[in-house]
Order: C-alpha cells, then sequence, then structure tokens
C-alpha cells in the first residue's frame, strides 16, 4: 500500500469520495454499537454462573479454621480466600488483606488514607503545599481521576515498550520530596497491553526516594489476563523485589478478580508490608468491621485454587482472543503501511491502543460516533483528559459479539483514513 502522505492532492481527493460514499452507507444503518469500556461480554460472565450454585441454604459456610462467614468478624478477609488471591498475586499469604468488590475502591482509601492521615507517621497529604504524582501515559483513566479528585498534582511519564521511562522516574523519585506516589499497570498495561521488563522492576525496586512516604501504586488488574496459552508475558513480583532491596515497604499492590468471576461482585485484595499492613488494619477496624466474607467464600469454592483461576482464564482467553485478532487482522488489513496510524498487537489484557497521525484522535473518535460506533474518549488516557499530540485511541474489544466487532472496526478504520485524509489535505 502507498503511503497516504506520499499521494497528489487530486489521489486524496478521489480517495475521500469513495470513503465518504462508503462511510455514509454505514450511516444510514443507524448501528449502536459500544467499544468505550473494557467490559466483559455476556459469555465471560456465563462462564462464573457455577458460582451462583455453590452455595444455597443447605452448605455449611463455615470456613476450614471456624469462623461462621455469615456472622461479623474477618477484617481482612477469611484465611482461603487470602490463600487464594495470594497466589494469583504471587505473594505470602500473611501479606495480603481481602477487601469488598472493587481494587479501584482500595486505591481510592489508600490515597484518602494518605491524604488525611499521612502514611507510616508521615505528615499528612493535606497539610502539604504540593503533593504530585507520576502517571505513565498513555494510561488507565480512572487511576488519574482518583488523583485529579484529591487536587494532587499529575505528571506525565511517556511509556516505552519496557514500561515507564525510567531515567525521568528515577529523576523525579529521587529527586523531588513533593513526589509521593506513580501508578503502575505493570502487566498487560492499559491500554498498550505492555509489561514491564525484568529491569523495568529492578529499577523500580531500587528507588531511592526523596520522600519516605513515597509509593508505587502496582495495580497487576491483568495478571492473570493472557490471550495465548503458549505466548505469555511474563512479571517478576514486585514485593519480593522491594524486599530484597530493603524497601519492602515503597509498594502496594493491588488486584481482584473484578474480569475474572463477577466485575462488581468479585473480591479484591491488596499486598503489601507488614507495617504497611498493620496502619491500614488500624484504620479499617474503624471503617469496617468485614467484608462480604460470603462472597469470598463463594469464591474459593468455585475456584478451588489458584490453578482453578488459571483454568477458567483459559476460557476467557478463547472468548477474547477471536476478538483481538479480529480487530488486529482490519488493521493490519487496512491501515498496514499507510503511515496514518500506528499500534501494539497485546498478548493479553483488555484493550488494544492506537495511535493516530497528531491533532487526529478527539476527530476520528466524533466521526466513529456518528456512525454508530461509541468509544472511549480521545484523551481519557492522560491525566485531566489532555492527550498533549491528541493521537492515543482506546479500543476495547471485549464487550462487542464478534459479528459486531467486525462493523466496528470497519467503521473505525474508516473514520481513521477520512480523518487522517482532511489532516494531510490541510498541510498542503
Amino acid at each position: 500500500m502507498t503511503a497516504y502522505k506520499d499521494l497528489s492532492r487530486e489521489e486524496l481527493l478521489e480517495l475521500k469520495s469513495g470513503l465518504e460514499a462508503r462511510y455514509e452507507e454505514v450511516k444510514a444503518k443507524g448501528l449502536k454499537l459500544d467499544m468505550s469500556r473494557g467490559k466483559p461480554s455476556v459469555e465471560q460472565l456465563n462462564l462464573s454462573m457455577g458460582m451462583m450454585d455453590v452455595l444455597h441454604s443447605g452448605v455449611d459456610l463455615t470456613c476450614a479454621d471456624g469462623v461462621d462467614c455469615r456472622n461479623y468478624g474477618g477484617l481482612d478477609g477469611i484465611a482461603e480466600a487470602k490463600q487464594l488471591l495470594a497466589d494469583m498475586m504471587e505473594v505470602p499469604r500473611d501479606n495480603v488483606i481481602i477487601f469488598g468488590n472493587s481494587s479501584l475502591n482500595v486505591m481510592y482509601d489508600t490515597v484518602a488514607r494518605a491524604m488525611t492521615h499521612g502514611v507510616l507517621g508521615s505528615t499528612p497529604w493535606c497539610k502539604l503545599d504540593k503533593v504530585k504524582f507520576l502517571c505513565p501515559v498513555p494510561g488507565y483513566d480512572r487511576h488519574f481521576l482518583i488523583t485529579e479528585h484529591f487536587g494532587i498534582e499529575m505528571i506525565n511519564i511517556p511509556m516505552t515498550p519496557t514500561g515507564p521511562d525510567m531515567d525521568l522516574v528515577e529523576k523525579y523519585v529521587n529527586e523531588d520530596p513533593a513526589v509521593k506516589g506513580i501508578w503502575c499497570v505493570p502487566k498487560y498495561s492499559n491500554p498498550q497491553g505492555i509489561t514491564y521488563s525484568d529491569e523495568t522492576v529492578y529499577r523500580f525496586a531500587n528507588l531511592n526516594p526523596a520522600a519516605e512516604d513515597f509509593r508505587i501504586y502496582w495495580d497487576n488488574a491483568y495478571c492473570v489476563h493472557h490471550l495465548y496459552e503458549d505466548k505469555q508475558d511474563y512479571l517478576i513480583e514486585i514485593l519480593s523485589e522491594c524486599k530484597k532491596a530493603g524497601r519492602q515497604d515503597m509498594v502496594y499492590k493491588f488486584s481482584s478478580t473484578s474480569k475474572i468471576s463477577f466485575p462488581g461482585s468479585g473480591i479484591a485484595a491488596l499486598a503489601a508490608s507488614e507495617a504497611n499492613l498493620n496502619e491500614i488494619r488500624s484504620m479499617m477496624t474503624i471503617q469496617t468491621i468485614g467484608h462480604d466474607k460470603v462472597n469470598q467464600l463463594r469464591h474459593v469454592r468455585f475456584f478451588g485454587d489458584v490453578h482453578g483461576i488459571v483454568q477458567h482464564m483459559k476460557k476467557h482467553a478463547d472468548i477474547m482472543r477471536p476478538k483481538f485478532e479480529a480487530v488486529i487482522d482490519v488493521l493490519e488489513r487496512e491501515l498496514g503501511g499507510l503511515e496514518i496510524g500506528s499500534w501494539i498487537k497485546p498478548l493479553g489484557g483488555y484493550f488494544i491502543s492506537f495511535d493516530s497521525m497528531e491533532g487526529c484522535a478527539k476527530e476520528i473518535v466524533a466521526k466513529a460516533k456518528e456512525a454508530g460506533l461509541v468509544m472511549t474518549g480521545a484523551g481519557a488516557t492522560y491525566p485531566y483528559g489532555k492527550d498533549p499530540h491528541d493521537s492515543n485511541i482506546r479500543i476495547a474489544p471485549s464487550y462487542p459479539t464478534p459479528e459486531e466487532l467486525s462493523v466496528a472496526a470497519d467503521i473505525f478504520v474508516l473514520s481513521v483514513k477520512l480523518v487522517s485524509i482532511d489532516k494531510l489535505l490541510s498541510q498542503m
């Protein structure tokens, strides 16, 4: 294929005419397609329906250590649930607290505690003149919304193929005491699907923060979300690396079963050092008497152990893989060689990250919406919703049916082509 930038004005106008005719045909169909968020499909949710049968009125709801899951108590989770999530997160059971249904909620509370009460005896952030967070970009919009909500200044850190730009991370963390945290999605990152390299994880563990209360917010949301059995990314375990470096208090590690069992009805966990967990427990005693132990038991009885989770996620992969491949195939077939966009083919996670020509993302998303395809807002993958290049678009293939996905991908590439041609014509 000839790159669009090598075409003459006349050739571009002729191409645009044919594309516009196709676009109007699609638009006339009155479609309503949604590729805006990484929601599991109905087929994926159906995989966990057996969970609704493992507990019923005739079943003993007592844990192995004698805890009655119907009653009060068990502040930080039942032992079996801790073991299940600890094995999934690759950490010791004693380093885990089980919370409610949402890891995002746990992250919000963790930032809120630091704001109001400080971290391990340090000054509460609300009493400081300036608090800053590092934000690898493109990244997860809901992370950025938490720090924005608390008035924390966010600093963009560009992502590379091996993770965040660690030269920049080290400079900010090691030199500026106002830098209190960094958001990380270290495996199959949202939205690029990048997994941090061994060197990146080592450099994180060996940071020498200027702030004693600096923490790495390690959101390992996609730790078991592979698309392939024979091609899987491997991530070094951060908690143990921090411990080796004598920095065991420097990281909070988050995970949940939200995209494993039922989003909104899963279980969330935080792994951290003993000192961090003791502080969190002391505040939890005021906040709650304990989270939903019946739901924790339901998950344990359904999955059995981490091997049950692994087998369950293979079924998820069988549903997700063809969807990712369908979108990638359309991108490669329709846009390959045109030099009007680039993308990464991930081996896991929930998203495909697309970078358009600079200054085109917002217009592409708007054009797709006009034709009946709703996508994540352009700019959402950056703090304050401001992509400085207006180029990154997050594609979420999980929710639509394969048939819908085929149509959605066609609408997307049509939109990319039309907006890119207009951009090139305006530069001539």
